[in-house]
């Protein structure tokens, strides 16, 4: 690891790996995961991607966003995120990830929220596929330096700007300057009882821009998805089953056999009825058994698996599910170029906050988010670089004590325990 970079990119996660991809090939950078390359959320993400399928969904799709959102979207960053929606999805076929197809063509689904079929997916693994063609194309790259398990501890603030950062590689704390800095460090679940996202992420990004005095945007506003696999336990993350298999028709009912709520209506929706069934029984049943077999499997790999390690055939029986924590969509406030408040420290991804999905995300928009925006960053950053000086040496010896007490996750719940009370049961 060089003592200096061009710029530093934290995060493996769809917004991470497609800035690293964007950046001109003439600048140093510095890759890091907290992890392996691989323990994102990307890398978990099931039902798909969603893109507006020509101009006349463009204005669907805007407005299913909104009114998903409850119109506290930044209408802005709305028209931008699905006016590009396409030609950042034909960006990342260009680099090898084949979305499924019928009949020769691409096979789009609908899933909750959406008035038409616009999801494109990869099985019942798109996150997976796009995070192995991404990594396969930063390869290419030899401007690129990757460490995993690397903890990245604070930041560099010098003269109002971002300068580099802190962070950990085993035992060792090091300062790496730069004339730039990205967070992509993906969400909190970490933080919670019962979520769907990796462990480790316990929202450091934030809490980090937090303790730097970055300006934050809709902590309150936190997702829950409404069919996580029911185990009866708390603390462990919980398996997701996709929103997709209701956009191919599978049917929620509770445990006396009575169908509840329009398995199609926005998250947030569907949460709140569940919520309503499950106060004796803590979950409801997800049956998507009376379609064929051979759809199921050829269709759902992943899901018919993983619930069959738990004794459940999908095929044959409905599946036992609840609502766990599964987005951010508040986070660091950033503008539809990813900039923050503070010079030279960028932000994309969950970590991020553009405004785009308000109170209430609209399916399978996260990973276009991260596509879009942290294209968009990339551009500023090219157009701009070349007129930012390298900062000198920090001369400033690192507090190792401070970072031994410091928890940026313990920033992040009390940040959103001043805006609302409705998480504090949900908080490990």
């Amino acid at each position: 690891m060089k003592e200096y970079y061009d710029v530093i990119v934290v995060g493996t996660g769809i917004a991470g790996l497609n800035t690293c991809i964007n950046l001109d090939k003439n600048l140093k950078v510095l890759l890091l995961a907290k992890d392996t390359l691989s323990t994102t959320n990307t890398s978990l993400a099931q039902g798909g991607i969603a893109t507006a399928r020509d101009a006349a969904d463009v204005k669907l799709h805007i407005e299913d966003t909104l009114k998903a959102g409850k119109y506290h979207n930044d209408s802005k960053a709305v028209k931008i995120m699905v006016e590009n929606s396409f030609k950042s999805i034909k960006s990342i076929m260009d680099i090898g990830v084949v979305f499924d197809k019928s009949n020769s063509h691409l096979h789009f689904t609908r899933e909750g929220g959406h008035s038409t079929n616009r999801i494109l997916h990869v099985k019942d693994k798109t996150g997976r596929y796009i995070s192995k063609s991404m990594f396969e194309a930063i390869s290419l790259n030899d401007n690129i330096d990757i460490y995993d398990h690397t903890t990245v501890l604070d930041i560099l603030v010098r003269s109002g700007a971002c300068t580099g950062v802190v962070l950990k590689i085993g035992s060792e704390t090091r300062i790496i300057n730069s004339k730039i800095v990205m967070f992509a460090s993906g969400g909190i679940g970490g933080l919670f009882k019962s979520s769907t996202n990796q462990a480790i992420l316990r929202g450091e990004g934030i809490g980090i821009a937090l303790k730097n005095n970055v300006s934050l945007k809709d902590m309150a506003f936190i997702q829950f998805h409404p069919t996580a696999l029911f185990d009866g336990q708390t603390g462990n993350r919980k398996f997701l089953i996709t929103e997709a298999l209701r956009g191919e028709g599978a049917i929620l009912y509770n445990v006396n056999g009575d169908r509840f709520v329009d398995e199609l209506s926005p998250r947030d929706i569907v949460c709140d009825s569940i919520r309503k069934q499950t106060k004796e029984t803590g979950y409801v049943l997800l049956d998507i058994s009376f379609k064929e077999k051979n759809f199921i499997l050829k269709r759902f790999p992943l899901v018919y698996s993983r619930c069959l390690e738990q004794g459940i055939d999908i095929t044959k029986e409905p599946i036992p599910v609840f609502p766990a924590q599964h987005y951010m969509m508040g986070g660091i406030k950033i503008d539809t170029y990813c900039r923050t408040n503070l010079s030279n420290f960028y932000a994309s991804g969950e970590t991020a906050c553009t405004g785009v999905h308000g109170k209430n995300r609209l399916a399978s928009n996260s990973l276009l988010e991260g596509l879009v925006f942290s294209r968009r960053a990339c551009d500023d950053i090219n157009a701009r670089i070349k007129e930012i000086k390298m900062p000198g040496r920090e001369t400033k010896a690192v507090n190792n004590d401070f970072y031994l007490e410091f928890d940026p996750g313990a920033l992040v719940i009390e940040e959103i325990k001043r805006r609302t009370d409705c998480y504090n049961d949900e908080f490990q």
